[in-house]
């Protein structure tokens, strides 16, 4: 809610609002302006109605925000987020796109330092695999847990990559952080709201995966789970939407969702070309078409071997075709980030 209090209204009838709003676990933003003192409220209307809100002195109107993110919205932060490691990687805003690359599951160390020494020669960032794979059927393979998250840990350390791995329950988070730089909650994951605000709590950046089934307001409301519990570095990832068509793609690749909420939402947001199509052939035209459109990173699922990678070696880029479809992203990423850097730069 947005309250608007009368241009004379004192201290006294401002602090009682802020006050009430507060006793009723709201979370505030104030602001007094020259002319009129706004307060941005977000929590629970049930608990406390615009009608009683408007009965206070010197409140002159209270106003439903229509979007119910109030925290990923452009209307909270109007600048881009923009999140930085340590090592100086950022991600977001007018810097240069990331790229996350590895294989779907951690199956061994030998493979996935191969792959991590190909990722850094072609000045990717982040190395990705997971350690816990949430399967359709309990018969597949599921990861190899904390073994996995060493071998991942080691690469890392070994190439100078950040690490990205899937968290599946908030009981596993305090373990994983010990190896893990960015946390993904993967897209069967998205409306399971215990570890929403789990991740919320820590500080590690989480990289949230559109849901299958997800709209686009119910991604971003996913997103503010985690934002309202306390962590502000959310990545975005667009993966694809479930398709009543499967016969040629995984899923539908939804391209117009990226620069759809990069106009309603401050939050970066990558694009994961590899499940979002399930087809090798298509994971590069569909990488170029989200850089295009303002993808602020690319992660892609590349195996040592894919014939006999343990889970989707059918998506997977083997290196040597890693390494030739990097070559042209990195050009067109570099191409794209000039133009935009420059674009600023005349607004200015």
């Amino acid at each position: 809610m947005i309250i608007i209090m009368e241009p004379k209204a004192t201290e006294a009838q401002c602090q009682k609002v802020i006050d009430l709003l507060k006793e009723n676990g709201f979370d505030i933003r104030y602001k007094k302006g020259e002319i009129y003192t706004v307060i941005d409220a977000i929590g629970d209307k049930t608990t406390l109605t615009p009608d009683r809100l408007s009965a206070l002195e010197g409140v002159k109107e209270v106003k439903i925000i229509r979007e119910p993110f109030r925290i990923a919205s452009r209307d909270r932060k109007p600048e881009d987020t923009v999140i930085e490691f340590s090592n100086g990687v950022k991600i977001g805003g007018d810097n240069k796109p990331v790229m996350m690359v590895g294989p779907c599951s951690i199956e061994d160390y030998e493979g996935l330092l191969e792959v991590a020494k190909a990722a850094k020669e072609m000045g990717c960032q982040f190395l990705r695999g997971g350690a816990f794979k949430p399967r359709t059927s309990p018969y597949d393979f599921q990861g190899y847990g904390e073994d996995a998250l060493k071998y991942i840990r080691k690469a890392a350390d070994e190439t100078g990559l950040l690490t990205v791995s899937e968290v599946m329950d908030a009981s596993d988070l305090d373990m994983m952080c010990d190896y893990i730089d960015v946390l993904q909650i993967g897209a069967r994951n998205v409306q399971n709201f215990k570890l929403l605000h789990a991740v919320g709590k820590c500080n590690k950046p989480v990289i949230l995966k559109r849901g299958l089934s997800s709209t686009i307001r119910e991604f971003l409301l996913a997103a503010e789970h985690i934002l309202y519990n306390g962590n502000p570095n959310v990545i975005l990832c667009e993966r694809g939407i479930r398709s009543f068509d499967s016969a040629f793609t995984r899923n539908v690749m939804d391209i117009a969702a990226i620069p759809v909420i990069k106009k309603l939402s401050h939050l970066p947001i990558i694009i994961d070309p590899s499940h979002g199509t399930g087809q090798r052939y298509l994971i590069e035209p569909m990488a170029k078409a989200g850089l295009i459109v303002g993808a602020d990173g690319v992660m892609i699922e590349v195996h040592q071997n894919p014939e006999k990678a343990l889970s989707d070696g059918k998506q997977s880029l083997p290196i040597p075709m890693f390494k030739e479809i990097m070559g042209r992203l990195n050009q067109l990423s570099g191409r794209l980030h000039y133009e935009k850097t420059q674009l600023s730069a005349n607004v200015e």
